[in-house]
């Protein structure tokens, strides 16, 4: 198996609450990590062929999801979820190692999207 096999990942959630009214998911981690999603952070980060492409050239920048909420989400296996937003996005499988990274990296991830938008002229508004 190789380093990026979703199946061989070593932490697993132990907890996972999705706040609809807040637009927050929200999952904690057998290593004590504990991470908060708002909806729009997951949805233009969403691992879908869709948004991420087949190659890096291929990624779509995804806007105007300021307002985006969360449905439902899926159990898939023991590995992920599926994640069913307000805006019928439902294609991307969230699996545990993408979660905590973007738990470990949102702060970063979101200022680079943050920048991608504005340097396109393109908005987090509808």
């Amino acid at each position: 198996m190789t380093g990026n096999d979703p199946f061989s990942f070593p932490h697993a959630p132990t907890d996972i609450r999705l706040r609809r009214a807040e637009k927050v998911l929200e999952i904690a981690f057998d290593d004590g990590s504990n991470f908060s999603f708002p909806a729009e952070f997951l949805r233009v980060h969403s691992p879908s062929a869709e948004v991420q492409g087949h190659s890096p050239e291929e990624r779509q920048v995804v806007a105007g999801r300021r307002n985006v909420g969360i449905l439902d989400l899926e159990l898939v296996g023991q590995y992920a979820i599926r994640i069913d937003f307000d805006d019928l996005h439902d294609t991307g499988i969230y699996s545990w190692r993408v979660l905590y990274d973007f738990g470990r990296r949102q702060e970063s991830l979101w200022a680079h999207y943050l920048r991608e938008i504005r340097d396109l002229g393109l908005s987090r508004d509808p």
